[in-house]
């Protein structure tokens, strides 16, 4: 297939870019489309957590291979590359913030805060000292003009859509951002790098978080947070001790294997209560949400977030955004009502606000769930008291 020329949101003619290049295809797809353009092309990769065990270690975004990786493909295009030390920042921003989340009793999203707090703050602004007009990154979503400025848009690729670990982004950084992969599907973005020869053509998707070696959330906050797998009680949703837990950093809400606990009925982890130490279980059933309390809410909307707005909502990147009602009290607390309801909602994770259920929906913007309320009894859902 023939590969596209990239117009930029800046305007039409040659312009200076920023390259976020993680060592990956899609970045490096990007990369090599903006160079072909005609564009001044920098790309830089952010060391953000290499300590060893991350080094070589497949499916991390940012073990030492892909920084080399990265590098060959610069060289290859024949554009300057940078890699920034952006360890210490990586880990007060977003390591921390993870660990003490997790102790907190909550879900953490921790790509969320790493594309807030480093990518798009961090980065953007030196990208801007570069004199660069654009920041470029690989991720999929799409980038548009709403009312008030620049919007976001899901990706055409809806098994690629990245909209949910976005929601963050201010319109201040959107303008001066740029996702040109928003409207290609994966399969054509594979493509284009086997076209242009890229030596990362085949090579697989990140998978994992990339300062959790395999997966393994405890060791790390053990690390971070030493003294927080402190032993506690795991009891039920009607106050009986049924047993014993090694930190509640172990469970996470919804969980049902690993409990280690005898019962003639299935129990689910139902509460994670930091400031009693406990993990709380109980029926299936009790994990069913419909309101949401949010904080730290972003809107990208046209106008201003009304009390009674009608959208479309999820709390999980991987489930389909579904009918929702926004409230907005005289204190200026949002709250989301789901008219389908969810299973295991979590604070800590996150609430994304859509316009429709299309697959290039525009992005509302969104918040963290602060509280989930259970719909039938009003009983408060908290993942920290």
């Amino acid at each position: 297939m023939s590969s596209p020329i990239l117009k930029t949101p800046a305007g039409d003619g040659r312009k200076r870019v920023v390259v976020a290049m993680s060592g990956g295809v899609d970045s490096s797809v990007v990369a090599a489309l903006l160079a072909r353009s005609g564009h001044d092309v920098i790309g830089i990769t952010l060391q953000l957590y290499d300590h060893g065990e991350a080094v070589g270690r497949k499916g991390s975004c940012c073990a030492g291979q892909d920084v080399e990786d990265a590098r060959r493909v610069a060289q290859m295009l024949g554009i300057p590359h940078y890699v920034l030390d952006y360890e210490k920042r990586f880990s007060d921003a977003v390591m921390q913030s993870f660990a003490e989340s997790y102790v907190a009793g909550e879900t953490p999203i921790p790509c969320v805060t790493c594309n807030q707090q480093i990518k798009f703050k961090d980065l953007l602004e030196t990208a801007r000292e570069l004199g660069a007009d654009l920041l470029a990154t690989g991720h999929y979503i799409q980038r548009g003009e709403g009312a008030d400025g620049p919007a976001l848009f899901r990706a055409r690729d809806a098994d690629r859509d990245q909209s949910y670990f976005l929601f963050a982004t201010t319109r201040e950084q959107l303008a001066d951002l740029w996702f040109p992969l928003g409207g290609m599907r994966k399969s054509e973005v594979r493509d284009i790098a086997h076209d242009l020869g890229l030596l990362v053509a085949e090579k697989s998707d990140s998978q994992d978080i990339c300062f959790v070696p395999k997966g393994r959330y405890s060791d790390v906050i053990e690390r971070l947070k030493p003294g927080a797998l402190t032993p506690g009680d795991i009891v039920h949703a009607d106050g009986r001790k049924l047993g014993e837990h090694a930190g509640i950093v172990n469970y996470t809400i919804g969980q049902r294997r690993g409990l280690g606990i005898p019962s003639p009925e299935p129990l689910y982890v139902l509460r994670l209560d930091a400031t009693k130490n406990e993990v709380v279980v109980g029926p299936r059933a009790f994990l069913q949400t419909h309101t949401l309390v949010l904080r730290n809410v972003n809107w990208l909307g046209d106008g201003a977030l009304e009390d009674g707005a009608e959208v479309y909502a999820r709390i999980r990147s991987s489930q389909a955004p579904q009918p929702a009602t926004v409230s907005v009290d005289t204190a200026g607390t949002v709250t989301v009502t789901l008219r389908y309801g969810e299973l295991g909602a979590a604070a800590g994770q996150a609430c994304v606000l859509y316009a429709d259920g299309a697959d290039e929906a525009r992005v509302l913007g969104g918040g963290w769930i602060a509280k989930a309320v259970k719909a039938d009894t009003m009983d408060w859902l908290e993942s920290s008291a």
